[in-house]
């Protein structure tokens, strides 16, 4: 099976964000074919077209972290029914200057994690509408909405109820699955077969 680079970036900037610890859990999880890594989002400056001649190295930064992996996934809470602003300006960012949009083509997932009964269902609904603007070919099933109860995930990833961690495992799977069948339709240029 394949092996993929997957570039995983957490909505929160919170020290004790919730779901940087789903984000750890994934990543102990996730089958072996995938090889997680953070992209960090925490100190890019707010996007201004104005940077667009010449993108500062925290952009600059982005685009390349994103441009080294094979797919993304988004962990993400809810802020206001949408996603935080941290994470849609590192999309901005991301996604600029104008033809030059770092996740066209990229599989992409979202998952999250809150208190609340509907998980992050809202704001991942935004984020699948940005990331298809940004023609990001995306997982939309298994949809993954998790409730946040106290102990479920301890801040090293450890997923402390069997059905969650089940839910979780497959979740990745799945993800790798559907990396493999966007590449097998959407080759990139060094996976073409020679004519």
């Amino acid at each position: 099976m394949a092996t993929f680079k997957v570039g995983y970036f957490v909505g929160s900037l919170s020290k004790n964000s919730l779901n940087r610890k789903l984000a750890n859990a994934l990543v102990r999880v996730a089958p072996d074919e995938l090889e997680l890594r953070e992209i960090p989002i925490g100190d890019l400056p707010l996007y201004s077209h104005d940077y667009d001649a010449d993108y500062p190295p925290q952009g600059r930064a982005l685009k390349d972290a994103i441009a080294a992996v094979d797919a993304v996934l988004f962990v993400t809470p809810e802020y206001n029914r949408s996603i935080p602003g941290a994470l849609k300006n590192a999309i901005d960012w991301a996604s600029r200057p104008w033809g030059k949009n770092s996740f066209a083509r990229k599989p992409s997932a979202t998952i999250g994690t809150s208190p609340g009964k509907i998980g992050t269902a809202v704001a991942q609904q935004h984020l699948k509408s940005i990331l298809s603007f940004c023609n990001s070919p995306q997982m939309n099933a298994i949809e993954a909405y998790i409730q946040f109860t106290p102990g479920l995930i301890t801040d090293e990833g450890e997923v402390t109820v069997e059905a969650t961690t089940e839910f979780l495992r497959n979740y990745m799977t799945e993800f790798h699955g559907y990396i493999t069948r966007v590449y097998m339709a959407l080759p990139r240029a060094g996976d073409r077969p020679a004519a």
